[in-house]
């Protein structure tokens, strides 16, 4: 279980960085940290900070701009409400220009 915790806590350093307005996706956090199979740890990771307000999970999406993660947030809508409040529109759980909105740390957090 440690190395799991290890891994977490790397995808929480990079949810943190997401900037207000933006959103990523778990295979794009997962691919990242160089693990990019590990897309559904990072939703487990996900899903297991909501006790840390630090953390902006619903900040993260699936790869097609999806809130699958939205059932795991208290209320049924918390998720979309916090997207919008970013200016994010959300119309059928989903991001609506996903490509406008997508943050890839991948290629933000390798400038130079």
């Amino acid at each position: 279980m440690k190395q799991s915790e290890n891994f977490f806590e790397k995808v929480y350093e990079v949810a943190k960085l997401i900037p207000f307005g933006r959103v990523t996706s778990y295979g794009a956090i997962a691919k990242y940290l160089g693990t990019a199979r590990s897309a559904r740890m990072v939703g487990w990771a996900m899903n297991a900070s909501h006790s840390n307000q630090d953390i902006p999970a619903h900040r993260v999406v699936n790869r097609n701009g999806l809130l699958t993660g939205k059932l795991h947030f208290d209320g049924t809508n918390l998720m979309q409400q916090l997207l919008e409040n970013e200016g994010i529109t959300i119309k059928e759980n989903q991001v609506q220009n996903f490509k406008e909105h997508f943050w890839d740390p991948y290629i933000e957090l390798n400038k130079k």
